[in-house]
């Protein structure tokens, strides 16, 4: 079983830690992103679609998969 948390919960979410995330022009084709999170977007404390968040590369996106930074 995988230890990623669900990225639909702004409280699982912070600056600096690295995430899996779809952007707006991936959503068809579920291609994700990884990348490390630089600000949490989404003001509301939870999205069903996964908090909108902005990585430290400037992409923009919903986290799908919270990735555990040890590994």
């Amino acid at each position: 079983m995988s230890s990623a948390k669900d990225g639909r919960s702004r409280d699982h979410i912070r600056p600096g830690i690295p995430v899996r995330i779809v952007q707006k022009k991936d959503q068809r084709s579920g291609r994700m992103t990884e990348g490390t999170v630089r600000e949490i977007l989404t003001g509301s404390s939870f999205h069903p679609h996964g908090i909108k968040v902005r990585l430290t590369d400037g992409t923009v996106g919903r986290v799908q998969e919270i990735r555990n930074p040890e590994g």
